[in-house]
């Protein structure tokens, strides 16, 4: 019973961390069976990360599913924007629990460093 509740919770974070709607999804090309880059975003981190799944598992200041991006910057440091840049693309798992971070693999590095330099900018 345990097992089919823990593994129905994960099914339903799953969901809840993909992305929205309205964020830029890759083209394909019928014609030439392609797959197109991104556009790139000029978007500042906070407005990307409005744009995608984040507030369901994340907030500023309070802890959800995932830490505050208050706990995120009092954690880590400049010096490690491409490691978090990497996370929010490739997802991640055990730094803060055991429910992992979904991949957003549609979000370009440049992108995700904005979405670093925002989420840093929250250091108390």
């Amino acid at each position: 019973m345990k097992k089919i509740f823990l593994a129905g919770m994960l099914g339903l974070l799953t969901v809840s961390c993909s992305k929205k709607e309205n964020t830029a999804e890759v083209a394909t090309s019928s014609e030439t069976n392609t797959v197109s880059e991104p556009a790139k975003s000029n978007l500042s981190g906070d407005q990307i990360i409005e744009t995608l799944d984040c507030s369901g598992c994340h907030s500023a200041t309070e802890r959800m599913i995932g830490p505050s991006y208050q706990e995120i910057a009092n954690k880590y440091s400049q010096k490690d924007v491409e490691l978090l840049a990497s996370k929010i693309i490739e997802g991640g798992s055990g730094v803060w629990g055991g429910v992992p971070m979904a991949a957003h693999p549609q979000v370009s590095k440049e992108d995700a460093k904005k979405m670093v330099e925002y989420i840093l900018s929250q250091k108390k």
